[in-house]
């Protein structure tokens, strides 16, 4: 077996070039594999294939795995391996019935203590997001709409709130990935992004506040609607 710091070129993501990244690389790439649907749940994790696919040896990947169990991503087996937990509608649906209130929360705060040099860099966030969107390119658009939702929560300079918004942001994220967003859903998402960006543009906090959450009452009730019909096939 390789020893913890053999690492090599090439790959899935290039590989990696330096062991003190290592774990912190293997516990992104693992856990983007999940939230973005590569890696489907319920479905065993191909340790083998994704250890010669980045270039490691199993023992890392068995500690980012770890991490990710912790999260709840993953599930371990005794002796088998592991595998891509279960999405749970119940779970989901509690989550977005919290996470409505901390858009709230989040659009009352950063109005007040974001700068304009903050919201310039939103601004430029958004208009690459919406550049991908008229583009279709539907990665693009979901990496940097996540990107901006936690730089929204990040300019809230409150530590509890953002871990704690990070950590259901990724459940929500499962949930989506299996929903599998339709073209009429991702326009009026793109749309709600733009009267989000419209509100806090003008600094209108109780504004902001309204059109964030409305924004994930909505797709809230788009993603637990599909993810019914996913499980009732």
């Amino acid at each position: 077996m390789k020893s913890n710091s053999t690492v090599k070129g090439g790959g899935r993501k290039g590989g990696f070039r330096s062991r003190p990244s290592l774990h912190d690389e293997l516990v992104v790439t693992v856990r983007d594999m999940i939230l973005e649907g590569e890696l489907a749940p319920g479905t065993r994790i191909p340790e083998v294939a994704i250890c010669e696919d980045l270039g490691v040896s199993r023992t890392p990947l068995r500690e980012a795995l770890k991490v990710l169990a912790s999260e709840g991503l993953v599930v371990l087996l005794p002796r088998r391996g592991s595998m891509v937990s279960e999405v749970s509608i119940d779970e989901i649906s509690a989550v977005f019935e919290a996470m409505a209130s901390f858009e709230a929360l989040i659009g009352k705060l950063i109005v007040e203590r974001a700068t304009d040099t903050d919201i310039a860099e939103v601004d430029k966030m958004h208009e690459k997001m919406m550049a991908a969107h008229a583009d279709g390119n539907r990665t693009s658009y979901f990496r940097q709409n996540q990107n901006i939702h936690f730089r929204l929560a990040s300019l809230t300079h409150n530590p509890v709130l953002m871990n704690t918004y990070e950590a259901y942001s990724r459940k929500i994220m499962r949930g989506r990935s299996v929903a599998n967003l339709d073209q009429v859903r991702w326009d009026e998402s793109a749309r709600e992004h733009e009267g989000i960006m419209e509100a806090l543009r003008s600094r209108n906090a109780g504004l902001l506040a309204e059109r964030m959450r409305e924004h994930c009452d909505l797709t809230a009730k788009f993603v637990l609607d599909a993810l019914s019909r996913v499980s009732n096939t």
